[in-house]
């Protein structure tokens, strides 16, 4: 039922934000956030008068993907799970943009990191899976199997940390170059840049007055000046500076971390079940893993769990019948 929906996802809105305003210490967000509560409270109201059935139990209880998003919340804060709760149609995100900003050259930005960690135990999984259903296939000797699969981790961690580093490295020092020359402009010709701006608010539907004054404010203070011409003009965002060492770490550790999960069993024992232990446990953690990234999507639980478990299923299966071919050929 659409209205039904419509009504939980509202009410849902309306209980992170009054979590978010809990944990928050600055008190001008804290009030946005319990504004925005008090929004989707009507909105919610509003559905309640549609769906018009006085059996109807209007009372919200949180799913487990809210309670693990408020736990998320008390542990890591608001402000670095922000792609998150926006994925979940929580707004007024973009208060902690200056938060990010003067974090991005200190620090390791937590929410793209998280966001690369999981997705980073997602491929090592996959991968070192299918690479020693492979090896199984062509051979039942535990030691090339672990061979395989030690080979497996290291290369791809190395590989996947290398190459994440080299990409946010790369786009950083392209967005950095931009900004600087962006920068340079404001600094020596401020009109022409509040000139170009008004145009750009001007075809946005602004009447003239109001986007010169909107430029006008914008571009009087340097910082906020010049995050938005970086967005509205070369269409950049300051906050994807993330540091390249954090991306990289947290890709070559998180890969490891996945493709270890099915070298477990052949390491710890020399059961002759030691495959189908591995399977099952690269299984369960694929689900779980596709669960996780629906905080991302905002897709159901269950429906990105099984997505990712089916492809794990196609990736290991066709690698172990070409594994098992090329066993039988050579």
């Amino acid at each position: 039922m659409e209205i039904y929906n419509n009504w939980q996802e509202e009410k849902r809105s309306a209980y992170l934000y009054q979590i978010m305003a809990d944990h928050e210490k600055n008190i001008l967000h804290k009030k946005l956030f319990l504004d925005l509560k008090d929004a989707a409270e009507n909105q919610a109201k509003t559905w309640e008068n549609k769906i018009n059935n006085p059996n109807f139990n209007f009372i919200y209880q949180p799913d487990l993907r809210t309670r693990l998003v408020v736990l998320l919340i008390s542990w890591l804060g608001t402000e670095n799970l922000h792609y998150m709760l926006s994925a979940m149609k929580i707004r007024g995100m973009s208060v902690f943009t200056q938060y990010h900003s003067e974090h991005r050259h200190t620090g390791v930005n937590s929410a793209s990191n998280l966001r690369a960690a999981v997705f980073g135990i997602n491929d090592g999984l996959i991968s070192n899976l299918g690479l020693i259903l492979g090896v199984a296939g062509a051979s039942s000797n535990p030691h090339t199997i672990v061979l395989a699969g030690v080979s497996g981790l290291l290369a791809g961690a190395f590989s996947m940390g290398g190459g994440e580093y080299v990409s946010v490295l790369s786009q950083r020092e392209v967005f950095e170059y931009q900004i600087a020359l962006e920068k340079q402009e404001l600094e020596e010709y401020p009109e022409e840049e509040k000139k170009e701006l008004s145009l750009i608010y001007e075809a946005r539907g602004l009447k003239k007055e109001e986007a010169d004054q909107l430029a006008k404010l914008l571009i009087d203070n340097p910082e906020t000046g010049l995050n938005t011409l970086a967005r509205e003009e070369l269409g950049l965002n300051p906050d994807d500076l993330v540091s390249p060492t954090g991306a990289a770490i947290a890709s070559f550790f998180s890969f490891g971390l996945g493709a270890f999960i099915p070298l477990l069993p052949f390491i710890i024992s020399h059961s002759s079940s030691n495959l189908i232990i591995s399977i099952v446990i690269t299984a369960v953690s694929l689900f779980v893993i596709g669960g996780i990234l629906s905080l991302f999507t905002n897709r159901h639980p269950l429906v990105s769990g099984m997505r990712m478990l089916l492809i794990g299923a196609i990736t290991g299966s066709v690698t172990f019948i070409i594994g098992r071919f090329i066993g039988i050929t050579f």
